[in-house]
């Protein structure tokens, strides 16, 4: 934990939160890592098939999100109850988790279920819509395991466990992958379930890999509270529907790019899938340092040490900088090599090797704002992050995309995209580095 009184040295720093941000990454990208999977093994069946399911996944994401977002509330509650000595407090905060992950499934499987009725209004071709349908509708019964997850996963984060995670995201990984080519090509005695396979396979493996993480929870301690109540619930949600908002608003513009690529063919649809595929393993980095930093800050906050605070903050900053750097150089220099690794059609090729260059340009601004967001989520503060999202995204973002579109088509998108992440993450560095500390309350 940390000392009430000074702020722990750079070293000591640098070590406790790589320490906690390396498996969160790790986990974080293993729950991407099964939708990569599916869009792969889709790939294997034709380009309009590799795009649905993609469309599918972006949509799926987009819309869970948000509940997602909701459930981090859990990851601060914690956080700052350890750092006030209170593992009660923060066993109960798991409990207020539960009872958000029952009420956000309920909702977000009604918005999920309706939107892909809506694709054909935005000139997505019949084929692909039916596809992204598809791949939506059969992720449906994985949304209430993915929130129960989530709960899961943010008290242990908060607690500073992380083995758990790895074991229940790697097992999930292995089955999904088993599942994917039983489900999707069949057998010799079956021809298989194409699409819905591969969502089917995706929703088994969440309840699967949450049930492991419940399995590895430790023995709670006297004075839990797991009974439903409103006022900790209303707490949560006050903090939490900010940040849903705000993963809303960051991921629902790439969802709406996802749509009009889809509206320009086949290859396009497919490459943009595939880029954004690749966008979102990287930023699973950013965001496991961006916990990490929220669970440093947040026992910070606990523990009434706003050195320490800001100390946490600013080697988490420095550090996914570091991180995202290099990524950038990978796909700035060697893009076509990355995309012949996923997709064996030419045109497919030519077309994400131009989107990853884009990827590599906003690498640096992609890993700063998630880890600004984590140290505002670990503080407390979470609205601003969400006027700043929804004015980057789509005041600037968007309609710079849809401009440069006009002469550049999806990579003009994906520009006008990258712009809006600049603007997002050096608003966000700029309100912490200028926040008072020492106003902070648990």
């Amino acid at each position: 934990m940390i000392s009430s009184q000074t702020a722990p040295p750079v070293r000591e720093e640098a070590s406790a939160l790589w320490k906690l941000a390396i498996p969160v990454a790790i986990a974080t990208g293993g729950q991407s890592l099964m939708g990569f999977v599916d869009t792969i093994v889709m790939g294997q069946l034709s380009s309009t098939a590799q795009g649905a399911a993609g469309l599918g996944h972006t949509l799926t994401i987009s819309i869970s999100i948000f509940g997602s977002g909701v459930l981090q509330a859990v990851g601060p509650a914690v956080s700052q109850a350890m750092g006030a000595g209170r593992p009660d407090r923060a066993r109960s905060g798991l409990w207020v988790g539960v009872w958000l992950a029952l009420i956000v499934s309920a909702v977000v499987m009604v918005v999920l279920a309706t939107v892909p009725l809506l694709l054909p209004r935005f000139g997505v071709p019949a084929e692909i819509a039916e596809g992204a349908a598809t791949f939506a509708w059969w992720r449906l019964p994985g949304m209430l395991p993915l929130y129960l997850f989530s709960a899961t996963r943010a008290y242990l984060q908060g607690l500073g466990i992380s083995r758990p995670m790895l074991w229940s995201i790697a097992i999930a990984n292995v089955l999904n992958l088993l599942l994917d080519l039983i489900l999707v090509f069949g057998t010799d005695h079956w021809s298989g379930l194409g699409i819905a396979g591969a969502a089917i396979s995706t929703s088994i493996c969440t309840w699967a890999q949450w049930m492991l993480l419940v399995w590895a929870l430790p023995k709670a301690p006297s004075g839990v509270e797991r009974r439903f109540s409103w006022p900790p619930l209303k707490k949560a949600l006050m903090l939490g529907v900010p940040i849903g908002f705000q993963l809303a608003a960051d991921f629902a513009v790439f969802g709406v790019v996802g749509v009009l690529a889809a509206g320009l063919g086949s290859t396009a649809s497919a490459a943009h899938q595939i880029a954004m595929t690749v966008s979102m393993l990287t930023y699973c980095v950013a965001v496991g340092f961006g916990i990490a930093a929220s669970v440093r800050v947040g026992w910070g906050v606990g523990a009434k040490n706003p050195a320490a605070i800001r100390r946490s903050g600013i080697v988490a900053l420095v550090s996914v900088a570091g991180c995202m750097t290099l990524f950038s150089l990978a796909f700035v220099l060697v893009p076509q090599l990355l995309a012949r690794r996923m997709t064996a059609d030419a045109e497919v090729v030519r077309t994400v090797s131009a989107l990853l260059v884009v990827v590599g340009a906003y690498q640096i601004c992609d890993g700063l704002q998630a880890v600004s967001n984590g140290i505002l989520r670990g503080a407390s503060s979470t609205r601003f992050s969400f006027w700043t999202s929804l004015i980057g995204h789509w005041v600037i973002g968007l309609p710079t995309a849809l401009l440069l579109s006009v002469s550049y088509g999806l990579v003009g998108l994906w520009w006008g995209l990258a712009i809006g992440l600049w603007l997002v993450a050096i608003v966000l560095v700029v309100r912490f580095m200028t926040l008072d500390l020492s106003r902070i309350e648990a």
